[in-house]
């Protein structure tokens, strides 16, 4: 497990640092689209295809969109994906789409007793990243929401997108798939 920033250990003022940085002030609940902070995308390096992109963005995601209307999911995905799916009862339907793939970096709610994480994250994922304090999104027109009201982790499908998120600068735990064993004893 490596903590702290991720950037070799020097200090960054970039991603997750300064006063107006990812890490801000509360959520409010007047829509159900967020978008990613641009620069926790930039922090992480180019991105070829975001299948689960808002319609109207300020910032490009990746250097191709599929929004709702197109339905990303049953679209065939090529190159580095970054996925911040709806989170929502599909959520594990794009993570194993993701996985599947291989190549890409998803932006998820870390509900780590769940179904759907315990299928497509636990022993699948190659890291998660977990970040320090809770990421502040952005609302359709770009301007900043406040902070999200739950943490947030990536999920990282190929060892490039591991390395970039040791390379990023963010504050945070970054945990690696050491073959982890899940064991089901029914305690459920």
């Amino acid at each position: 497990m490596t903590c702290g920033n991720m950037n070799g250990g020097e200090e960054n003022q970039g991603a997750a640092g300064g006063k107006n940085h990812i890490y801000n002030s509360r959520t409010d609940k007047t829509t159900d689209v967020w978008l990613t902070p641009p620069e926790l995308i930039r922090s992480l390096g180019e991105f070829d295809l975001d299948p689960a992109a808002a319609s109207h963005r300020p910032w490009p995601t990746a250097k191709a969109h599929f929004t709702v209307q197109d339905d990303g999911l049953s679209k065939v995905w090529a190159g580095r994906v970054w996925l911040n799916p709806p989170y929502g009862r599909e959520v594990g339907l794009w993570l194993e789409k993701l996985r599947q793939h291989g190549d890409g970096i998803a932006l998820v709610t870390p509900r780590t007793e769940t179904k759907w994480y315990f299928e497509h994250v636990w022993g699948r994922a190659d890291a998660i990243f977990f970040f320090r304090g809770r990421l502040r999104f952005h609302h359709e027109d770009g301007t900043p929401g406040g902070t999200s009201t739950t943490p947030s982790c990536l999920v990282a499908y190929g060892q490039q997108n591991v390395r970039a998120i040791l390379r990023s600068g963010l504050d945070g735990c970054l945990v690696k798939s050491m073959h982890l064993m899940i064991v089901d004893q029914g305690l459920n």
